[in-house]
């Protein structure tokens, strides 16, 4: 029971004001405040008025909360991030308001707007680490993302291929295609290298379109078509360890929000020249026209790689060689096959070597 009724009640009963006040500690002034108010309000004073001023000078301004609504909404049915860093970056670059996201943040639980995720909660034992220049290291990872039909049912599995920059987070070329093969890693790191020039490293996972020399023991010293590139030219090639993926974590991550904004599109590509269309749109906003929570200043990775000195391959002065033994059937012409470079190439031994039966094995150095 509230102090006030219970004040209320002893006068109501035929107790004297100075003697209520004295039995509940309380001035006498106070009680007939409270009388008045009583007499006025009936049983609303029993309980105590709020002490919140009638007016906040320093309250935000309800279309500003208008504003961060509309936003939110927009965002999240763009499929793009629509947290409170990212709110508040939009209202200050195309809105020039200026809220902080603290503020965001308790606008958008006021009106049920986020909802508790612990699970998104970082991994403190993981090790962060990034490039100090871009074109330091390019992170590449393959993904899939399916095609619809007209009327909507699934259809044919694509393959997408990325390459960022792992300082950055510059998504630099991104393609997609319907199954990603060596050739293809090669041409698209080609294309993102004739637009923003050769990188000093590149981390990638371990699979064959990658690398070959990891695949089994019998390969090692072995190279791809995308590995003698990078030899060529001098460029460190790094892979991350198998099934630990959060090596390769900020293109992992990349694809993850590139394939929630694929799925908030309202029309769905149904064939590989729409899906292009879409992933082209998304880099360009992704690259441009957002910030990037992981950057100083929340930057946009476009600016972020534009205004660093980029890195570049370093100069071997000694060329390494590399030599593998394998063994090759002899077929009915008295030919071998041999793959180089991706590429079959045959060679004819003569008729005095073994019958076909038998095997020939061979040392092969480049």
């Amino acid at each position: 029971m509230s102090k006030q009724r219970l004040v209320i009640t002893a006068v109501l009963a035929g107790a004297s004001q100075s003697a209520t006040a004295r039995k509940y500690g309380v001035s006498q002034p106070w009680i007939s405040r409270l009388m008045a108010r009583y007499r006025v309000e009936g049983e609303t004073a029993f309980e105590p008025r709020s002490r919140r001023p009638h007016t906040s000078p320093t309250a935000t301004n309800p279309a500003a909360i208008e504003q961060i609504l509309h936003l939110r909404h927009r965002l999240i049915v763009a499929g793009f991030d629509a947290g409170a860093d990212t709110i508040a970056w939009h209202l200050e670059h195309d809105h020039h308001l200026r809220v902080h996201r603290a503020t965001i943040h308790r606008i958008l639980t006021k009106h049920a707007q986020v909802t508790p995720d612990p699970t998104k909660r970082p991994k403190s034992p993981y090790r962060h680490f990034q490039a100090d220049q871009p074109n330091e290291r390019w992170q590449s990872d393959l993904t899939h993302y399916r095609l619809t039909t007209p009327d909507g049912r699934p259809d044919a599995d694509t393959e997408i291929i990325t390459w960022l920059d792992d300082h950055s987070r510059c998504a630099l070329r991104i393609e997609a295609h319907q199954r990603i093969t060596i050739p293809l890693v090669l041409s698209s790191f080609r294309a993102a290298a004739r637009e923003h020039g050769y990188p000093a490293s590149t981390l990638t996972d371990n699979g064959m379109v990658y690398t070959v020399r990891l695949a089994a023991p019998e390969n090692e010293g072995g190279r791809n078509s995308f590995e003698n590139e990078l030899h060529r030219r001098h460029i460190t090639q790094k892979n991350g360890h198998p099934h630990h993926p959060q090596t390769q974590g900020k293109v992992e991550r990349f694809q993850q929000t590139l394939k929630k904004w694929l799925r908030a599109q309202p029309k769905q590509p149904t064939t590989l020249a729409e899906l292009q269309h879409l992933i082209d749109q998304f880099r360009n906003d992704y690259n441009t026209n957002r910030p990037h929570r992981a950057l100083p200043h929340r930057a946009t990775p476009a600016a972020r790689y534009a205004t660093g000195i980029k890195a570049s391959p370093s100069r071997a002065t000694k060329r390494i060689t590399h030599d593998r033994v394998r063994t090759d059937r002899v077929d009915d012409s008295r030919v071998v096959t041999l793959r180089v470079d991706s590429k079959l190439r045959q060679i004819g031994i003569g008729r005095t070597h073994p019958e076909p039966t038998s095997s020939s094995s061979s040392k092969t150095s480049t």
